[in-house]
């Protein structure tokens, strides 16, 4: 089993990207990459399971390489690490935290990129979006968070 979670603010003048899927919104996710915080803690997920570290680690957002790198080019690579320590992916299971906008027409969207990119069935991959009901910084809207879970098999 591995877990991750990812957390960015909302800024002006980038799209929304979530789950591969861009989102009609006024802001974007801000970050070094393309933000996406879904790919991210999915992405640390299966990282965390593998015993490969975390994200940061094997794509630094210090390096220029990465900046405004799409994070499905990210999930690829590491679902193909994963695979290549002798690791099959079971399931996904991830849940999106934002007050605004309103995710739930996405999901579906959002499900079909990501068993693409890591060539997974759609039945083995879960996402969900919870309202913070306005409480925190998420709740204010100031950032979006992904939490993930994955089971990795031999």
């Amino acid at each position: 089993m591995g877990i991750g979670w990812d957390l960015h603010p909302l800024v002006e003048g980038r799209p929304l990207l979530l789950g591969g899927v861009e989102i009609p919104f006024e802001r974007g996710l801000g970050g070094h990459s393309d933000a996406d915080v879904l790919v991210h803690a999915i992405c640390d997920a299966l990282l965390g399971g593998a015993s490969l570290g975390d994200l940061g680690g094997h794509f630094p957002p210090e390096d220029p390489r990465y900046r405004g790198i799409s994070s499905l080019e990210l999930l690829a690579e590491v679902a193909r690490m994963v695979r290549a320590r002798g690791w099959e992916i079971g399931n996904v299971d991830a849940v999106v935290l934002a007050q605004a906008p309103r995710l739930s027409p996405f999901l579906e969207q959002m499900r079909k990129r990501l068993s693409e990119v890591m060539a997974l069935p759609l039945e083995v991959l879960s996402i969900k979006v919870k309202s913070p009901e306005a409480l925190g910084a998420l709740g204010r809207g100031e950032g979006i968070g992904a939490l993930a879970v994955a089971l990795l098999r031999r």
